[in-house]
């Protein structure tokens, strides 16, 4: 069996306060079914924590009318640093966290009138579809688009995340790394020139060669329905220096700290990359608990150091007071799972 990309399975960010943050993304984004949430020491990120184990907290919500989650992260052993500088459109990592919405006039109003800190007007983007930016009140970028595939029925004004921003130094390095190891092999559009709708973003009225990546075969494995499709976004800035995200800092400080993605066949995966040059950093190896979810975890770095994480998962809890326990270790195959199951996990999970 080859390796299988599921989807997007979780953003993870990094916040000073989880508690407000996970109600923040519930109220306002309907993050509302919490699959993990563990306090415990994150030893095996030594290589990104300053070569010292650090301690964290941290929850992973899904939004179930369709989308990848959120791993909300919060240090407790030491206290989260922002970038010193202005982070710009076009640095280095991840900039932008895309969010699917059935109607987007729709999702703009209601965040509107939830005092969401809305950062552009609704304009079109360069494939023609409307969409528009906002912060959370942790200052990280949110796109709205429109969205197209969905898992429950749902009256929530949004869905879960859709895919990335991600600024880059070298674009056809990025794109070969983007399409050959995860799959977004078909380029929507390549255009390069100053962007009318980036226009209220930092720095977003200078030149960018700005590439749309998508796969064009819908993603297989248990999971691949609630996960839906996704995009990555490539940006690289033309006319001027730019400097990582995450510079001079530590994987779970303040911001978007990686992209994680839902696999099956981890090792058939470790070994392509290792083939395309692109190492393994970190590897659980066997199955790695996280207190109510159990899984196989990996990361390695985009060609500008951006972290991508892989998780095979091995359980997932559905109603933990009773003890019952998904195990997905014997299903290894590309079938999805049935819609009750996630019905099931929206109804037991929610909180």
């Amino acid at each position: 069996m080859t390796k299988i990309i599921a989807g997007i399975q979780q953003l993870g960010i990094g916040v000073s306060n989880l508690s407000e943050a996970r109600e923040w993304y519930k109220k306002i984004l309907g993050y509302d079914v919490i699959i993990f949430d563990e306090a415990a020491e994150a030893s095996l990120m030594v290589r990104y924590t300053d070569n010292k184990p650090q301690k964290r907290h941290a929850i992973l919500a899904f939004n179930m009318k369709s989308g990848g989650g959120f791993e909300v992260w919060q240090y407790t052993s030491r206290k989260p640093v922002p970038a010193n500088f202005d982070i710009q459109l076009g640095d280095l990592g991840i900039f932008v966290c895309k969010i699917k919405a059935p109607d987007v006039q729709k999702a703009y109003n209601d965040f509107r009138d939830n005092n969401v800190n809305i950062v552009s007007e609704i304009s079109n983007s360069p494939k023609g579809k409307p969409h528009f930016f906002f912060r959370d009140p942790y200052n990280n970028l949110f796109e709205v688009e429109e969205g197209y595939d969905w898992l429950l029925k749902q009256a929530k004004v949004t869905g879960g995340n859709s895919g990335v921003i991600i600024g880059v130094s070298d674009m056809e390095n990025s794109i070969k790394f983007y399409s050959q190891i995860l799959g977004y092999e078909t380029i929507v559009y390549d255009q390069e020139q100053v962007f009318d709708d980036f226009k209220d973003l930092p720095g977003g009225n200078e030149i960018y060669r700005r590439v749309l990546l998508k796969h064009s075969e819908k993603r297989k494995g248990p999971f691949s329905p609630m996960l839906g499709d996704s995009t990555i976004e490539l940006v690289q800035a033309k006319n001027r220096s730019v400097r990582k995200i995450y510079e001079n800092r530590l994987w779970g400080d303040l911001g978007y700290i990686h992209l994680c993605f839902d696999v099956i066949g981890m090792d058939h995966l470790k070994k392509e990359c290792e083939e395309a040059g692109f190492h393994f950093t970190v590897d659980s190896a066997e199955s790695f608990d996280m207190g109510e979810a159990a899984g196989h975890f990996s990361y390695i770095e985009d060609p500008d150091g951006t972290l991508i994480e892989f998780v095979e998962t091995h359980k997932i809890p559905i109603i933990k007071k009773i003890g019952w326990y998904f195990n997905i270790v014997n299903k290894k195959h590309k079938r999805p799972l049935s819609m009750w199951f996630f019905k099931v996990l929206n109804a037991s999970r929610k909180v």
